[in-house]
This record gives structure tokens, C-alpha cells and sequence, in this order.
């Protein structure tokens, strides 16, 4: 979120607060997580678009010089050597905005998470 922005209340806010450039990856990588988890939700949390599923799925949000991403640690883990490229730590990883946005590997990582949460959901349910 850039300087003097007030906290955006949807995803269309958010992304409406970035340049032109910026703006569209950000539509795509919002696009490209519906598509992966086309029953997840939007929301703002943590002041940045978060998709959730059964619980928070994926965050991501624009910086100067990167798009984090934020699968939380089991989807760093599970993509840890597609991931190898990339600045990462415990949940996040680390897009620079100067390089090609992987988009097939962030698609990836949200099947996983996807699968990941509605495993949980009903392992919860037979309880």
C-alpha cells in the first residue's frame, strides 16, 4: 500500500492504489488464484487481499520492488525447490517486480493450499 493511502475495505481498492503496471499483475495473480480455488473468498486482511477457503488460503501484496506472496509455511515448503529463485522465508516469498511473475507456480501453490485447507475442514468434521 503506497504513502497517504487509507486502508483499502476490498481487493478493488487495494489493487486501484498501485500504478498502471503494478495494477495488472495484480489482476492477474488475483485472477489466477480464483482459478485455482474458484470457491475461495476475498477479503482484506492484514491490509492486503487475502483469498480464503475453510480459513485464510493465500495473502499477496505490491511493494516498491516485489509482489509478496504468502502461502503460509507449508506452501513455502511444499514448492521449496520451484521456489529457489525466489527470496523466501518461513510464509512468504518475494516476486521482484523487474523479472516475469510465475503465475503457473502461484496457481500451483494455490491447488495446493486449496487441498490443504479442505483436508483440515474435514478432518475437523469427524471429530
Amino acid at each position: 500500500m503506497q504513502a497517504g493511502q487509507s486502508t483499502p475495505q476490498n481487493i478493488d481498492e487495494y489493487i486501484a492504489g498501485f500504478s498502471p503496471e503494478v495494477q495488472a499483475i495484480l489482476e492477474k495473480i488475483r485472477l489466477t488464484i480464483r482459478q485455482a480455488a474458484p470457491g475461495a473468498q476475498e477479503k482484506i486482511s492484514y491490509q492486503m487481499p487475502t483469498f480464503t477457503l475453510n480459513g485464510n488460503l493465500v495473502h499477496f501484496a505490491a511493494f516498491k520492488h516485489h509482489i509478496g506472496f504468502y502461502p503460509v509455511p507449508t506452501g513455502i515448503a511444499k514448492f521449496k525447490k520451484e521456489l529457489s529463485g525466489y527470496k523466501t522465508a518461513k510464509g512468504s516469498v518475494q516476486f521482484p517486480l523487474d523479472q516475469p511473475i510465475p503465475y503457473g507456480l502461484i496457481s500451483k501453490i494455490v491447488k495446493f493450499r486449496a487441498k490443504e485447507n479442505l483436508a483440515k475442514a474435514k478432518t475437523k468434521k469427524k471429530r
